[in-house]
């Protein structure tokens, strides 16, 4: 089987410094799964985005939505590659131009793509678009952006994206800029878009807590390049690579019996990041670092089932 969105060897470079090492990724065509990737700022996270959307050439590697490699459409088969991936993105503020209604938004995508024939069937089109967000045309549509909250935006956005039945919706750190009581509201909205509607989820973010509640699988990237991969809770709960240790380490423990002693502390980053660079690129912060792993790329190993770490740790013949 075909499947939906998959990277083959996927790298970008920009000049000497690679801001996205070769990645491998396969989304099924059959099985709707929210895969997050998640790591730091600078891990990578958005150009992974930004390549999945087309909006920047990868430097090696293929991208393939379907079989189809996505530089490499016809033009009737680009319009028809938007309209199966849609994108969700940041701020919920940024996205909206201050001098239209909302109901501008859900009429332009209705033109563009030709969904409606008359004007019954859009209005019932965006009104089910809505109520699967939490939301009712009646409190929304005649309304400016800027006399709606930072969470009725950014489902709003959501809404414009379910308004065209994709297969994939890439959601670029979606509730990084909404307030606690709103994210989990968020979040409902993608599982049950998943659940529901059978729409899988690339969901980009920095917040482990969010990963580990909506992620099937996660990716958790260090400079670029993958430290690990498997069933998100399965990482989470149970970390190999010692990057995702220290990491998931780092996260107060909501324990009011136990008091947290702040943030661990990590090396200042080091500029191991251009694409000839040879070695772990964590070595330098690692507190398990050997000689070899200033020496030798890790390749990803095993480590249970469906999960992965690239990390000399668990290689032979270095395993300890």
């Amino acid at each position: 089987m075909t499947p939906l969105l998959e990277f083959k060897g996927v790298s970008k470079s920009y000049g000497s410094m690679q801001a996205l090492a070769p990645l491998d990724l396969v989304l099924d065509a059959q099985r709707p799964e929210i895969v997050t990737i998640a790591g730091e700022s600078g891990s990578g996270k958005s150009t992974l985005a930004n390549l999945a959307l087309g909006f920047t050439l990868p430097t090696q590697g293929q991208i393939l939505f379907q079989g189809q490699d996505i530089h490499a459409l016809a033009a009737a088969d680009r319009k028809a590659l938007q309209r199966n991936m849609q994108a969700v993105f940041q701020d919920p503020f940024g996205v909206y131009n201050p001098f239209y209604r909302i109901q501008h938004v859900f009429d332009m995508v209705l033109r563009n793509f030709g969904l409606t024939d008359n004007q019954s069937e859009a209005e019932d089109r965006i009104e089910d678009a809505l109520n699967r967000v939490g939301l009712r045309s009646a409190d929304i549509l005649r309304k400016y952006p800027h006399q709606l909250s930072g969470g009725q935006r950014q489902r709003i956005m959501m809404a414009r994206a379910y308004l065209l039945k994709p297969k994939i919706i890439i959601a670029d750190e979606p509730v990084s800029m909404v307030d606690a009581s709103l994210r989990a509201s968020i979040l409902d909205v993608m599982m049950s878009l998943r659940d529901d509607d059978g729409i899988s989820f690339l969901y980009i973010t920095h917040d482990l807590a969010t990963a580990y509640q909506v992620g099937d699988r996660i990716f958790l990237l260090y400079q670029g390049a993958v430290a690990e991969h498997g069933p998100a809770a399965q990482v989470i709960t149970g970390p190999k690579h010692p990057y995702v240790q220290l990491l998931i380490d780092s996260v107060p423990k909501a324990d009011p019996a136990q008091r947290w002693q702040g943030e661990i502390t990590l090396p200042a980053e080091e500029s191991q990041r251009s694409s000839d660079s040879v070695g772990c690129r964590f070595a330098p912060r690692c507190p398990s670092a050997s000689a070899v792993c200033g020496q030798l790329t890790p390749s990803a190993v095993e480590v249970g089932p469906e999960h992965v770490a690239s990390c000399h740790l668990y290689a032979e013949p270095y395993r300890g």
